[in-house]
């Protein structure tokens, strides 16, 4: 049997030695070493948008891996891809870290400095439960695997440039078109999609930061599914509870939804933390909301920047989307564009708001007009974006089931019965 390796590697010296060992084992076929997390994640989603059985059995992560830790890696490797079997390459071979490598979905671990024999063992147990884990799924286990639904960020250059107008007319217009779309509020200590939709729900995302490994059910407590089944994951309602989301949660909890839906916008707010810059790193699309003024441009320029030293997102990897946009003002997207160094929306949208004043102050966001030209050009937006249409063939899964309807169940149980929802 053929085993196909994929190592990542940062080092260039350290990725020739992996290399020279895996040629060495029989039956192996070693991929180039990736050099990075990003690297690593793009191509097993490439691949498994493909087959599942183009996936290599194997991965390898060697503990030195950035910009994510490499157990962070490991866990976001096993919880989007379960049927690869991931080895953890490290020099530290304490009890504690096999547990937490273990914990973290790995399927094993290799001591520096490399060994034939240890390596070939440790590569040919992986490859094993690998081609058991894929005969089953082969076999029509209800269980979801591949690359996983779409994940969209939305963060602010600035507070009021409307930020969460869009996350929520995003995610409406995505399960308008069928999708199983869950809307997550990743703004912890100022997040606003409760008041937007005038909803209460005693759990939230700061439930979910505690958990090491979360099941389908833990998942289904803490989000409520409305009737036309949009999912919402609230901010904490006590602010200070979202220092308990970090960053290795926030990744956690992006890739159980989104191995659970097709779309998964998150809004991030302008305040960048741990949570929110995971989430953002991870995300397919993220897009950045300005206004068309001096301030709020200024701003967008520094957040790219910001992301960009911090090696959250690249600054041509982020899409600039314009907000209150009018044919008078005088900076207009292409300038934005030349400032910012991001790709531009095609969609720019109006400044109307006397079109979401009513809605907005009865925190009936869902109830906007279809006719508003904010809403239109919004629900473009996610048409441009990809996030409306059928779902693939792949992407017909089954989400979690309707939220128990407690008294807190008001959450999402307005969310479309205005003519925005339908």
């Amino acid at each position: 049997m053929t085993t196909r390796i994929l190592p990542a590697v940062a080092d260039p010296d350290a990725a020739r030695a992996v290399i020279s060992l895996l040629s060495q084992l029989p039956g192996a076929e070693p991929a180039p070493p990736v050099a990075d997390s990003t690297q690593l994640v793009d191509t097993l989603a490439r691949l498994a948008a493909q087959s599942l059985d183009e996936l290599p059995e194997v991965v390898l992560v060697h503990e030195r891996i950035g910009p994510v830790p490499a157990l962070e890696l490991v866990r976001e490797v096993a919880l989007r891809f379960p049927a690869v079997g991931v080895v953890l390459i490290t020099a530290d071979a304490s009890p504690v870290l096999f547990s937490a490598a273990m914990d973290s979905g790995a399927r094993g671990l290799v001591t520096l400095p490399l060994g034939y024999e240890e390596l070939a063992s440790r590569v040919q147990a992986a490859a094993q439960w690998s081609v058991g884990v894929r005969r089953h799924l082969g076999g029509g286990a209800d269980v979801f695997s591949g690359p996983g639904g779409t994940v969209v960020t939305v963060s602010g250059a600035k507070g009021g440039v409307g930020t969460t107008v869009t996350a929520v007319q995003l995610a409406l217009a995505s399960r308008a078109s069928g999708r199983n779309v869950a809307l997550v509020d990743m703004d912890l200590q100022g997040g606003d999609i409760a008041s937007y939709l005038d909803v209460q729900f005693r759990r939230s995302v700061a439930d979910l930061a505690a958990v090491d490994d979360i099941s389908p059910r833990v998942l289904q407590d803490a989000v409520y599914v409305h009737e036309t089944g949009i999912a919402l994951l609230l901010a904490p309602g006590d602010g200070e509870r979202g220092e308990d989301v970090a960053d290795r949660s926030a990744r956690q909890i992006v890739g159980a939804l989104r191995s659970r839906y097709d779309v998964v916008v998150v809004d991030c707010g302008t305040y960048l933390n741990g949570a929110n810059a995971a989430a953002v790193e991870t995300a397919d699309t993220a897009l950045l909301v300005t206004t068309p003024d001096v301030v709020a441009v200024r701003a967008a320029k520094r957040t790219v920047r910001m992301w960009d030293r911090l090696q959250i997102r690249k600054a041509e990897e982020t899409t600039v989307v314009v907000n209150r946009h009018t044919r008078g003002t005088e900076i207009q997207p292409a300038l934005i564009q030349k400032i910012t160094g991001t790709r531009m929306a095609g969609v720019v949208v109006p400044a109307n708001f006397k079109e979401l004043q009513g809605v907005v102050d009865a925190g009936r966001m869902h109830e906007l007009d279809a006719r508003s030209s904010v809403k239109q050009a919004l629900w473009s937006l996610a048409g441009e974006l990809g996030l409306v249409g059928p779902p693939s063939a792949a992407d017909q899964r089954p989400a979690l089931g309707p939220g128990k309807q407690l008294g807190s169940g008001k959450q999402l149980a307005r969310l479309t019965r205005g003519k925005g929802g339908r």
